[in-house]
């Protein structure tokens, strides 16, 4: 007989959890580096602070990493599969991809002429309102850097053990109506067929399925399934904004 797994199983919460604890230490330690940018004199402190903010994403990343290799472990343990296998960690992301991240971040800082019919109203800001946005994205995409590794660590695990059937998505209570749109689909995702879409501060995680398991969808991911068959499919071309309204509408979502 199958043994039941789902996207709101123990080990999957507590997985989603540690990721979301290990990206608030990230922001933590981010917001101690804000000093390193002084507005006077960007061109000189902004490159510091990236390779500072680099060498952040490189541990929090590997700890990532680390957390979803012991995850896939105990929950491969737990399915009772046969065979050993050997989780491989994720590669860290390049400089390159980091330093472009932080670059799109910290963007609006420059200053820039307030003719110019290209400035945007971003950079028209007070310096303090422009680093305290800067901030925010910084937090946002180095989050995203950090916590993939971890998701793409279980992704990479599911596609080179034979033992593994498939993987499902695991959003919060809270999650966007993008991620949970994702989520109501259930263990569809295997093998190569697709990679993790994701948004900046997004906190899904990646639960596999093992052989001789039967992936549920748990009580409120079924909810949410429910809500977009009635309220979203129908209208091709519009389910996203439909569904959004209609989590708000039931308590599932703010309307934004």
């Amino acid at each position: 007989m199958a043994t039941r797994v789902s996207d709101a199983g123990a080990a999957a919460v507590t997985q989603r959890r540690a990721q979301t604890a290990l990206t608030r230490s990230l922001v933590r330690d981010m917001r101690g580096l804000r000093r390193i940018i002084i507005p006077s004199r960007l061109q000189a402190t902004v490159p510091t602070w990236i390779s500072a903010v680099g060498a952040l994403v490189d541990r929090y990343g590997a700890a990532s990493s680390a957390l979803s290799a012991d995850y896939y472990e105990a929950a491969r343990t737990a399915a009772r599969v046969t065979g050993a296998f050997t989780v491989p960690l994720a590669e860290p992301p390049t400089d390159e991809q980091v330093e472009s991240s932080l670059r799109w971040a910290t963007k609006d800082l420059w200053p820039r002429d307030p003719d110019d019919p290209d400035t945007t109203e971003a950079q028209q800001q007070p310096m303090d309102v422009r680093l305290e946005q800067a901030e925010k994205k910084a937090e946002g995409v180095t989050q995203k850097l950090v916590v993939d590794q971890g998701r793409d660590t279980v992704q990479e695990a599911v596609r080179r053990d034979r033992q593994a059937t498939a993987w499902a998505r695991s959003a919060a209570l809270g999650a966007c109506s993008f991620c949970k749109v994702l989520a109501i689909r259930g263990a569809v995702y295997k093998q190569d067929t697709v990679d993790f879409p994701a948004h900046d501060n997004c906190h899904c995680g990646v639960v596999p399925v093992f052989s001789g398991q039967r992936f549920e969808l748990s009580d409120h991911a079924r909810e949410w399934e429910r809500l977009y068959r009635e309220f979203a499919a129908p209208h091709s071309g519009d389910q996203l904004r439909r569904f959004r309204l209609a989590l708000a509408e039931h308590g599932h979502l703010p309307a934004l």
